[in-house]
């Protein structure tokens, strides 16, 4: 998913979506003719400036025949300038997008198939929500880079007030757990009716999807039993509190209402905790975490992964070299340092050990092993302007009958999909 959808930057959890800035232009030979010259657009928050540097040095040491020329870019307007570098003769190298703009580059033609290389860069073991939307008709055109999800933060206090001693492993422990909480001027859960990437969750839990592919075609599928069933638990999560039927988590922002402390429970990324703690100062080590329930309590439930994957455009001038430069940025060394650094999880399943000790980031890549995305569609973005999931999600909850309203909702799906 574009990172704009979720907060990607997760040690300050601000949702990070920015611009484009001057054109990275192209890669060339150095003038000695004996060192290429490789340019890398890296999204601005994405990684700290000091993880940059080591990786630079590092690389640099290791492979003396590559100058690296690191770009920052912004998120705003990224989309026509990525867009544009594919079409052009000057792009650069490897270039950083959001999990799930795959896709949507991938259909300009512009974008190197990188498929023989999944076996040496350890794909089986890849998180599948990372994997899976950086793969388009077959082919491996994204490499994983690293991925954030979200979990439940909770108070540790009101659960111990509550009599609850441990998180909750399924969703029949959390509703129950959660109606133990909601009581008196506690709110058991804050959940806003229109947190759509939760929802989305819920429904893959249940064997849902948001939309189908049928042959060439996309079509809604909100209206399917499975689809409904993820949407009649979140109704319940939902009334175990009092988040606002026809708004999402930004409307009012929801670290600031749990920071008020009456809140047991919010669904967010880990570093929403660090906000919460700036907020209140009263809360900090009062905070805990645990992966988003599933149905049974042998796994987490499914979540929406968002992050970003590498691409190497065709129009690179050193496809070699840019692909040496994806394989060590995705390879256990330098994804081990940016876990850590960045308490984002690695792009293997088998590395969520190097990030055991921070309670938040374990219990992410816990859920993570879960990730998905949205669907694969080079027209989802088109979706996402108009939403209609939050428009159906507010119909629900405010007592309106979930398959005509699923039905309507999954018609809009469709219509924007084939456009």
């Amino acid at each position: 998913m574009p990172v704009q959808t979720l907060p990607r930057t997760v040690v300050l959890a601000t949702a990070v979506l920015l611009a484009a800035t001057a054109c990275g232009g192209p890669s060339s030979p150095a003038a000695d003719g004996g060192v290429e010259k490789v340019t890398v657009w890296v999204m601005k928050d994405s990684v700290t400036d000091s993880f940059l540097t080591r990786f630079r040095a590092g690389f640099e040491a290791e492979h003396k025949d590559i100058d690296l020329d690191i770009q920052i870019q912004e998120w705003d307007g990224i989309g026509e300038k990525v867009t544009a570098a594919l079409a052009s003769k000057d792009a650069p190298d490897v270039i950083e997008v959001g999990n799930t703009q795959v896709a949507q580059y991938a259909a300009s033609g512009g974008v190197r198939d990188l498929s023989d290389k999944v076996t040496e860069l350890k794909g089986a073991d890849w998180l599948p929500g990372l994997a899976e939307p950086g793969k388009v008709d077959g082919k491996q055109y994204g490499v994983p880079w690293y991925a954030a999800n979200r979990v439940v933060i909770y108070h540790k206090d009101l659960f111990a007030a509550a009599g609850v001693t441990a998180p909750p492993k399924t969703q029949a422990e959390w509703l129950a757990v959660t109606a133990k909480l909601n009581r008196g001027r506690t709110q058991g859960i804050y959940l806003p009716g229109q947190n759509w990437f939760t929802l989305s969750g819920f429904v893959w839990e249940e064997g849902g999807d948001l939309a189908v592919q049928d042959g060439t075609a996309w079509k809604g599928a909100l209206d399917t039993p499975q689809a409904l069933a993820g949407m009649d638990f979140y109704r319940r999560l939902q009334s175990l509190g009092k988040g606002p039927k026809d708004a999402d988590e930004a409307k009012p922002p929801q670290a600031e209402v749990f920071a008020k402390g009456d809140v047991a429970q919010i669904i967010a990324v880990p570093g929403g905790a660090k906000i919460v703690e700036e907020i209140n100062p009263a809360l900090k080590g009062k905070l805990g975490f645990f992966p988003v329930p599933g149905k049974s309590a042998d796994r987490p439930g499914a979540v929406f992964t968002g992050g970003s994957d590498l691409l190497v455009p065709e129009a690179s001038t050193h496809p070699e070299a840019a692909y040496r430069v994806v394989a060590a940025l995705a390879g256990e060394k330098w994804q081990t340092d940016m876990a850590r650094t960045m308490s984002y999880v690695p792009n293997r399943t088998s590395l969520a050990r190097v990030i055991q000790n921070d309670a938040g980031t374990a219990a992410m890549a816990a859920g993570a092993a879960q990730g998905r995305a949205t669907p694969n569609s080079p027209q989802w973005a088109a979706v996402e302007a108009t939403n209609p999931i939050k428009q159906y999600m507010t119909a629900v909850l405010t007592g309106g009958d979930p398959a005509t309203a699923a039905a309507s909702a999954s018609r809009s799906i469709t219509k924007t999909l084939g456009s």
